[in-house]
């Protein structure tokens, strides 16, 4: 398993360094949002405190410089999003716009199918990511679950910090897997999943009917560390597109070595010792070894 990882090359875009830890290290992003929720860019590693299974850790690594990611961009297109789907293409090229130079994605949707774009690499070229948006093509079924879990497994072998940003207005209809597999393998392979969910009103041929994003699209987000937004209006999707991108540039890289590696789940908690601050991180991690690469 590679829960525990080695934080090895992670690049510092501002200054074009790079640096390499040489002990086992388990990787923890942090979102830092004061009573506001505005993102809090300016703290020092003694502001934070990490628990493994309750107990205090020392804090080995910390960073609160940019690092870059690899993501998927992966949008519900099934039937019910017919007349929501262009503006939430309008929001997902809001955040494609805004990764960095360093940063590396594909666009996806699932309804029926699930499709990725492209195929079979990742780029770093944010106008070729926008235009493939409009290659996305509508279903019916909604396999929101196995799109998520299809999207881990192609980033699992990705050397940087690892995303999924899923976007959905139902439940899941049809998939393999549920919501627990997916949320094991996002832990296992250090995976954060970002979600925005949408209320929203639609005809489904027959009558106006409302659907809600699938419940456990919520719990997934948090426990691997990443949000949670849930719209009640299509005008909100820029918006929001545009604050994860913001999330994602502005989180701090926490690390620490565990006392014992023992093949079993760990509860996590980072805590913020400035009061009214809230930080969001993943919330439990597998302390199993794994070959450090780049050592």
């Amino acid at each position: 398993m590679a829960s525990v990882a080695a934080l090895a090359l992670l690049a510092v875009p501002a200054a074009g360094q790079k640096f390499k830890l040489s002990t086992l290290s388990v990787p923890i992003y942090v979102t830092v949002t004061d009573p506001e929720k505005r993102l809090v860019p300016d703290l020092v590693q003694a502001d934070f405190e990490i628990l493994d299974n309750g107990k205090p850790q020392t804090i080995t690594t910390f960073d609160n410089k940019p690092t870059p990611i690899s993501t998927i961009v992966m949008l519900d297109t099934s039937g019910s999003m017919t007349t929501a789907l262009d503006l939430v293409k309008q929001g997902a090229e809001q955040f494609l716009l805004r990764l960095l130079p360093e940063d590396q994605g594909q666009v996806g949707a699932f309804n029926d199918k699930i499709e990725f774009h492209p195929e079979t690499e990742f780029t770093s070229d944010r106008d070729r990511l926008v235009s493939l948006l409009k290659e996305l093509d509508f279903g019916y079924p909604t396999r929101l679950y196995d799109a998520v879990e299809e999207s881990i497994v192609r980033l699992e072998n990705m050397p940087e910090r690892k995303v999924v940003l899923v976007f959905t207005d139902g439940d899941d209809t049809s998939s393999k897997v549920g919501v627990g597999k997916v949320n094991d393998r996002a832990r296992e392979k250090d995976v954060m999943v970002y979600a925005i969910g949408l209320v929203n009103d639609y005809f489904n041929g027959q009558q106006r009917v409302r659907s809600q994003p699938d419940r456990g699209l919520k719990r997934l987000a948090e426990d691997t560390g990443g949000g949670y937004f849930e719209l009640k209006r299509t005008a909100d999707l820029n918006e929001t597109f545009t604050r994860v991108a913001q999330e994602l540039h502005s989180q701090y890289v926490l690390g620490f070595s565990p006392d014992t590696l023992d093949g079993k789940v760990h509860k996590l908690e980072v805590r913020v010792k400035k009061g009214g601050m809230n930080a969001r991180a993943r919330k439990s991690y597998v302390a199993a070894s794994a070959a450090p690469s780049g050592l």
